[in-house]
C-alpha cells in the first residue's frame, strides 16, 4: 500500500467517527458559559442537571422557563439554586 492510499483510508475513517458522534448527540464541550445568579425559581418549570464529565469540568444546571420555554443556566453554588434542586426532587417522589 502506498502512503497516500494509508492516509486516505485514516481521513475517511476519521470522518465516519466524527459523524457518528454527532448523529448521537454527544456534546463535546460545555453547554453553559454565562450562569444566572439571580433568584428565578418561581419561572422554572423544568431542571435539568448534568454532571460533569470528560467534555465539561462543571456541573450544568439548566432551567427551563415556564412561560417562553427558554433555557438558562443556573450557577449551581447559588443557594437558591440548591434549594431549587431539592424542591424539584421531592416533586417527581
Amino acid at each position: 500500500m502506498s502512503i497516500i492510499t494509508i492516509v486516505a483510508l485514516l481521513v475517511i475513517l476519521s470522518i465516519q467517527e466524527g459523524t457518528c458522534l454527532g448523529d448521537q448527540g454527544v456534546n463535546l464541550r460545555c453547554r453553559c458559559i454565562a450562569k444566572e445568579k439571580r433568584p428565578i425559581g418561581r419561572y422554572i418549570g423544568q431542571v435539568e442537571v448534568h454532571p460533569a464529565s470528560s467534555h465539561c469540568n462543571d456541573i450544568e444546571i439548566i432551567a427551563t422557563l415556564k412561560n417562553n420555554g427558554e433555557k438558562i443556566c443556573l450557577d449551581p453554588n447559588a443557594p437558591w439554586v440548591k434549594k431549587v434542586l431539592k424542591k424539584k426532587v421531592k416533586q417527581t417522589r
